[in-house]
């Protein structure tokens, strides 16, 4: 999903480019780009918002604990970063205690138009992320979709940007220098790679996280993605397309998403926590256990309903699946232990 504007980068104004400005142009940067399409994400991939309603009062249990913890102010913010097409800040309303809702201000960041059929005028649509708020920044897949370049080693064993052009083919640029060469050597070193493998500097994500979880006074910002760590970075990169719910070889011409893994870790601001969507929704309540048989005597229609829930939210925290997304939790002047205390055996960052 999209957000904040990410800054573009690239080799020239021409093609071929690297693959940071092709995808920036691909995604937002034309009226057709993929992502300001009406239809928006849903249209073409499944996330876990639209996998459940169980994600959505997740987040908004998260929500009331954020707001215990910052003393339950007068207006309490729930920030949705990379909106879509507002599913997720909708839900969240809906599932909130009507206390609670009362005094919540949302906002949908999103680079596209606000959707007519998005009708709860209390809902602010913006294309930046609010400055001076408190309360819970949520940006759901959103990181993947700042465009980053790609780097290839040659068969000469030196690493170099990798050019795209409009079609989609690929050749060899320049080395990679500045920001990016840092990057890269600090969080996806290079040295001893064979020809072909590649990595993705993730410094523009670095630098869109900071920049959003700057916008908070006080609360937590939490960022959820696809992700890989040092240590187990994945040798080939993860660049790819997606078009009507399928993978497809990735093309700058705004015909499909154009997603990368997020090294999350390099993301993490000091104080931060990184964790995995299986942990992060068992401490915020959902589980997968199935209803005791027993009850599908006694009312089969709870016993129904009570199955639907715990196959959803198997879904949600399953292994291999959606359950393996990172959470990258970043505190703002609260206590990390009062919003997840069940949240505590992973490495902090």
């Amino acid at each position: 999903m999209t957000g904040g504007a990410a800054e573009t980068a690239g080799t020239s104004a021409g093609w071929p480019r690297g693959w940071r400005e092709a995808a920036e142009e691909a995604l937002y940067g034309r009226p057709d780009g993929f992502y300001l399409r009406p239809e928006g994400p849903a249209g073409h991939f499944r996330t876990s918002v639209h996998a459940s309603p169980l994600f959505a009062e997740a987040v908004a249990g998260l929500l009331c604990r954020v707001d215990a913890a910052l003393g339950a102010p007068a207006e309490l913010a729930f920030v949705d970063v990379g909106a879509g097409r507002g599913e997720l800040t909708a839900g969240v309303l809906r599932a909130l205690p009507a206390e609670v809702a009362a005094r919540v201000r949302a906002y949908a960041v999103e680079r596209a138009p606000r959707p007519e059929a998005l009708d709860d005028p209390g809902i602010v649509w913006t294309a930046q992320v609010p400055h001076g708020v408190s309360g819970l920044l949520f940006a759901n897949e959103w990181l993947d979709n700042v465009p980053v370049d790609v780097v290839e080693v040659d068969g000469e064993g030196v690493p170099r940007l990798v050019l795209v052009d409009r079609g989609g083919a690929e050749s060899l640029g320049p080395e990679p220098s500045g920001a990016d060469a840092e990057w890269l050597e600090r969080w996806w070193p290079l040295k001893a790679w064979e020809p072909g493998l590649r990595a993705e500097p993730g410094g523009p994500r670095d630098a869109a996280w900071a920049a959003a979880v700057g916008c908070l006074e006080r609360g937590l910002a939490v960022a959820v993605d696809y992700h890989h760590t040092r240590g187990a970075r994945p040798g080939f990169g993860t660049l790819t397309g997606f078009r009507d719910g399928h993978e497809c070889r990735p093309v700058p011409d705004g015909s499909c998403d154009l997603t990368a893994h997020v090294a999350l870790d390099a993301c993490a601001l000091p104080g931060a926590k990184l964790t995995d969507q299986r942990t992060a929704l068992t401490a915020l309540g959902v589980s997968g256990a199935r209803p005791p048989l027993a009850l599908a005597s006694t009312d089969p229609t709870a016993y129904v309903h009570a199955l639907t829930h715990a196959g959803e939210a198997a879904e949600l925290t399953a292994q291999g699946g959606l359950g393996d997304f990172g959470w990258l939790l970043q505190p703002v002047d609260v206590p990390l232990r009062a919003l997840l205390v069940d949240v505590t055996d992973d490495e902090e960052q």
